[in-house]
């Protein structure tokens, strides 16, 4: 896998055009977990596209996780949309993941299953 790959389409999936050294821990976590479901016996280029959109995924988790909705004074729930790209986010990975079925073991990916 190469990794400036990663990080450059980690930078165009995440829409951050300046993929700086902040991303990296997520980044080479992703790497890492797409190496383990590969057991480092492929250099097939789809790779770098799933651990990209793996990264991204983690991205938009940590996102979610911070986000803070508002409440309007009538007690209404206001969101920024926050919850939609998590979910595109989502839905990207099982799609990447789906693409290298035939070269990554899927069981790692239990925990997307909504």
């Amino acid at each position: 896998m190469n990794v400036e790959n990663v990080k450059s389409l980690f930078s165009m999936f995440s829409g951050d055009d300046e993929c700086d050294e902040r991303y990296m821990p997520i980044i080479n976590l992703a790497v890492s977990e797409v190496e383990g479901m590969t057991q480092g016996k492929s250099s097939d280029p789809r790779l770098d596209f799933l651990a990209a959109a793996l990264a991204n995924f983690r991205l938009c988790q940590l996102n979610s996780a911070r986000d803070r909705s508002t409440v309007t004074v009538g007690g209404k729930t206001v969101s920024n949309g926050g919850d939609t790209v998590l979910k595109y986010a989502e839905k990207m990975l099982n799609e990447y993941m789906a693409l290298c079925g035939d070269i990554v073991t899927a069981r790692e990916f239990a925990f997307i299953a909504g």
